[in-house]
């Protein structure tokens, strides 16, 4: 028994289990991700109630994403520290269970305060599950599988998104904001129990010295990466955060036509995850670079065509491909280049990617309000320029790090 228990945890470190029990876990926190980011975003779309049941303002309520966004940005720093020694099985069903309990405190909070509570909560399960999901990925799968996997669980972030907000409105509408949040708790409960029975057991090792989030800066290449994924990242939310607006104003679409062309978006988005987990596996340095040329090209032609329906709405499908697609690129980046510190590239991408989306959606909304969409979509293609101009000098770094081993 203890031969057999040594074996398995031996074939889990290297990405040896078999296929079919491996891809049973990736599935399993594929349904894990789908609820966590839909929890996640779920008050975007309920911010009037919410507000209105617990007497705050727009703004106040609107802080429900600050918050997790905070902590999620704290929590992927730390975590691989801090949990050091601690079963990699336990730690993610432990966060499965806080995202459970999250669900329950907003669903019932009885204030702002407890409200803004399970909120940050929120944010330490998105912190720690996506710091930790490359390295898990990476000990569930065999190597020439991993991009595939780590394509999955973008895919299930994907489909969340696109769901989250419409799927908010319409529970909010029948069963109210409280009703919407607490969906979340039979949904959690089901990805607790089979992250239980699918996920084998992953040890820590407690006396392990790998490298800190931040520690992984002092690397060049670290540098380089987390540079170039804070520009991809910032450029694309300068003007995604502000596609509602500008389909309203500048290409004039009602509500149905703009549904649908944000359903387009989404359905590209679970394209690009699949079909970005076969790229990398050819050629990741030359899909890190095109990705963030492809969204500034697409940004330039929506300032050249805005006003022209059909071709807004091609052009904002291929942003859903390449915009939802290109995460799996840099996930399979963090795991290439940190193969023996893949949680600690996993927390530093993390924490990179929470800071970029918040100054890309404020600068953009600043330069949306100041000079209007072309000024906003414009140095979004700028962003997206730089962010490509850097992975060319990753890619050099790269071959520089595999030529010197």
């Amino acid at each position: 028994m203890a031969q057999s228990a040594i074996l398995e945890n031996h074939a889990v470190a290297h990405g040896e289990l078999s296929g079919r029990s491996g891809w049973s876990a990736v599935f399993a926190l594929t349904l894990c991700v789908a609820t966590l980011i839909a929890s996640e975003f779920m008050p975007v779309s309920i911010l009037t109630p919410i507000a209105t049941d617990l007497h705050l303002s727009q703004g106040a309520a609107g802080q429900a994403i600050s918050i997790s966004g905070l902590f999620a940005v704290l929590t992927s720093l730390s975590i691989a520290k801090v949990t050091r020694g601690i079963d990699r099985r336990v730690l993610l069903l432990g966060l499965t269970v806080l995202m459970l309990v999250s669900g329950l405190i907003v669903a019932f909070a009885p204030n702002y305060l407890m409200f803004m509570a399970g909120r940050a909560l929120i944010g330490v399960v998105v912190g720690g599950f996506w710091s930790m999901s490359a390295a898990t990925v990476m000990r569930l799968l065999p190597e020439d599988q991993i991009a595939r996997g780590l394509a999955l669980l973008n895919g299930g972030n994907a489909l969340a998104t696109t769901l989250a907000a419409p799927l908010g409105s319409f529970l909010g509408q029948y069963i109210g904001w409280r009703g919407a949040f607490f969906v979340v708790v039979p949904l959690a409960a089901v990805t607790l129990a089979w992250q239980w029975l699918a996920l084998p057991t992953m040890p820590s090792d407690r006396t392990q010295t790998g490298a800190s989030a931040l520690g992984l800066l002092r690397r060049p290449t670290a540098r380089i990466g987390a540079a170039a994924v804070a520009l991809l990242f910032a450029g694309q939310f300068a003007l995604f955060t502000y596609v509602r607006p500008f389909l309203e104003s500048v290409t004039q679409l009602g509500v149905p036509a703009l549904s649908l062309v944000l359903l387009l978006m989404g359905a590209g988005g679970l394209l690009g995850t699949f079909v970005f987990g076969r790229l990398v596996t050819r050629n990741l340095s030359a899909t890190l670079i095109l990705a963030p040329i492809g969204l500034a090209a697409i940004a330039c032609g929506l300032v050249v065509a805005g006003a022209h329906a059909i071709s807004v709405a091609v052009l904002l499908t291929l942003w859903g491909v390449i915009g939802t697609g290109a995460p799996v690129a840099w996930w399979t980046w963090v795991a290439r280049r940190f193969p023996d510190d893949a949680e600690a590239g996993g927390g530093l991408l993390v924490a990179v990617v929470q800071l970029a989306i918040t100054l890309g959606a404020g600068g953009g909304g600043l330069l949306f309000d100041a000079g209007g969409y072309r000024a906003a979509f414009l140095a979004s293609a700028a962003l997206l320029v730089g962010a490509a101009i850097l992975a060319v000098f990753d890619a050099q770094a790269g071959r520089a790090a595999s030529d010197a081993r």
